[in-house]
């Protein structure tokens, strides 16, 4: 099974808006474990807590022990956040509970390696990563910490693809094809003009010709 990541929490008694205000009023941030056609349980989190486990990468995909103060230890992902509009502070933490062998669909965050060897960004060109995180199912004790997509043989124009990703194994993408996941374009023409106009020996850019074609007039003599 799967490493899991413990969080201490408390209960919390009633549910709607007024009993998260109060939570919030208390110095907690308002929780609810939802799933596995169980009851929702209500829990309070303490809000250090909650955003370190945001502010590390992979959050989407981590499983948590949840152990509630005189209650029982849930295993679960978060699902959804919500965020105050001004400060940022977590308000609201959506949990899923998971069951063994119940399969999940789980957002898993894709690792790039080997830049430094591809020879496409080796040459000027730029990583264009079309999906941060893919979406898979997989049961509970086997979600990958993440995928590895590795750049070293890619040149311009290359495509990694979701069977090139290391990591599969157990899981099945939500899109049923062989997907892109990232490309490794060339250069724009302006960049590579850019760097021909500033290379050492360059010909100085001849003068503009002056609108419509025409040839300055000759000046006048004494």
């Amino acid at each position: 099974m799967a490493n899991a990541v413990t969080i201490e929490a408390e209960a919390r008694a009633r549910a709607g808006k007024g009993a998260a205000r109060a939570t919030r009023r208390g110095g907690k941030v308002p929780a609810v474990i939802y799933g596995a056609k169980l009851a929702p349980t209500l829990i309070a989190l303490d809000p250090r807590a909650v955003l370190r486990e945001l502010q590390r990468p992979g959050w989407q995909s981590r499983q948590y022990e949840i152990n509630v103060t005189g209650g029982d230890t849930t295993r679960a992902l978060i699902r959804d956040v919500q965020f105050h509009p001004v400060t940022d502070a977590p308000e609201h933490v959506d949990f899923q509970r998971l069951i063994a062998g119940q399969q999940v669909r789980v957002s898993v965050p894709v690792h790039f390696e080997n830049e430094g060897l591809s020879p496409g960004l080796k040459r000027g060109g730029v990583l264009n990563v079309v999906r941060h995180t893919v979406e898979v199912y997989t049961d509970p004790e086997h979600i990958p910490d993440q995928f590895t997509a590795n750049l070293a043989d890619k040149d311009f124009n290359d495509a990694v693809r979701w069977e090139d990703l290391e990591g599969r194994g157990n899981t099945r993408a939500a899109i049923p094809r062989n997907f892109v996941v990232a490309t490794v374009a060339p250069p724009t023409k302006i960049e590579v003009a850019a760097e021909a106009a500033a290379a050492p020996g360059a010909a100085p850019a001849a003068a503009a010709a002056p609108a419509g074609g025409a040839r300055p007039a000759p000046a006048k003599r004494g």
